[in-house]
């Protein structure tokens, strides 16, 4: 959008910045390297020890750094981007400060810059800022964002004061490597730091099952809604994976109850692996079951309908009834259909 061309940079074998190849390309385009974006901890769940080098070398060739502040749920009260090395971060409201993460957004919050790019940020005829270029103008309509998400970030803050910000930091990372210590030996982690540990999330291989069993990541994250459960990301930041971010908001009780239901469907393909289940009748390829499934007289699976709709004693006990099956993924991804009204309908 900006007339530049993105130059991607390699990962090495743990899923971190390849350094040797990050100073390679900033030295092959160096007489026009912009900027480049770091994501700390990165989105693959490990706190990147060379970070600070990377932003160096970015430096050394005339280059900006911009510090993706998607992760602060892993930072607050431990750390502070601006000691990276960065030029510019943004600070992320949602999973940090109370704002919901789902449905697209909201992403919005502060961006910081270091001082020699302050005149360059935008600014508004409602609250102008001072020395800022006048060629800089407003970028939203609204000159501090949503002021409907704001102040539940302010109260949020204020409740939480530095102690309370801190520990909720701690306890999303500890949730994140009870998570990755509880799946391990049941689904392979794709990333850990060098002590074995992950920041704040985890990803869950499913690469490895699919190819032995033939059961997806698509298959788990439906096969989750039966037992309670809105999936985690899917297929990102790597294909076929499950990224698991579990914040510092759920109990003991709720992180256990997913784990068991992981747990629980790794055995379901072990059923599918051993030809117990066929890989076109099983719960997984099924899921998830809704209540016009199990009303069905013609019935012909080759599992109970008890397995398909109540596998765990949890959702016996508390139930979330799915209202449709699986839909078609790749065709709403990949049909696009224009709702715009015709441009006949303007000329009266």
């Amino acid at each position: 959008m900006a007339a530049m061309k993105v130059v991607v940079v390699e990962c090495d074998a743990s899923g971190n910045i390849d350094i040797d190849d990050l100073r390679a390309k900033a030295e092959q385009h160096s007489d026009k390297l912009s900027a480049i974006m770091i994501t700390y901890p990165s989105t693959h769940g490990v706190f990147e020890e060379t970070v600070r080098e990377a932003c160096q070398v970015v430096h050394d060739h005339g280059g900006q750094v911009y510090i993706d502040g998607a992760n602060m749920n892993a930072q607050v009260g431990i750390c502070r981007p601006g000691d990276f090395g960065g030029d510019v971060s943004h600070l992320n409201l949602h999973k940090t400060f109370c704002i919901p993460h789902g449905g697209g957004g909201p992403g919005m919050g502060p961006i910081g810059v270091k001082s020699h790019l302050a005149p360059f940020v935008s600014n508004h005829v409602v609250t102008p800022l001072q020395g800022v270029k006048p060629e800089c103008t407003a970028v939203s309509a609204a000159a501090f964002g949503s002021a409907a998400i704001l102040p539940i970030s302010w109260a949020y803050i204020k409740m939480m004061g530095a102690r309370g910000l801190r520990e909720a930091t701690e306890l999303a990372i500890l949730n994140a490597n009870y998570i990755a210590t509880r799946l391990d030996g049941h689904y392979p982690v794709l990333y850990r730091g060098k002590n074995g540990t992950v920041a704040h999330e985890c990803i869950i291989d499913i690469r490895p099952l699919k190819a032995a069993s033939g059961i997806s990541e698509e298959d788990i994250a439906k096969r989750l809604i039966d037992y309670g459960f809105h999936a985690p990301t899917m297929s990102f930041p790597v294909a076929g994976t499950l990224m698991v971010e579990p914040t510092e908001s759920e109990s003991l009780y709720e992180i256990d109850r997913f784990c068991d239901a992981m747990i629980a469907i790794r055995a379901e393909i072990t059923r599918v692996e051993q030809g117990e289940w066929t890989l076109e009748d099983n719960p997984l390829i099924h899921a998830p079951h809704t209540q016009a499934d199990l009303m069905d007289a013609d019935w012909n699976r080759g599992y109970s309908r008890e397995v398909g709709a109540f596998p765990s004693e949890h959702v016996k006990a508390a139930k979330q009834w799915p209202a449709v099956n699986r839909v078609d993924n790749v065709h709403g991804d990949r049909q696009l259909i224009c709702s715009c009204p015709s441009i006949d309908l303007y000329r009266d």
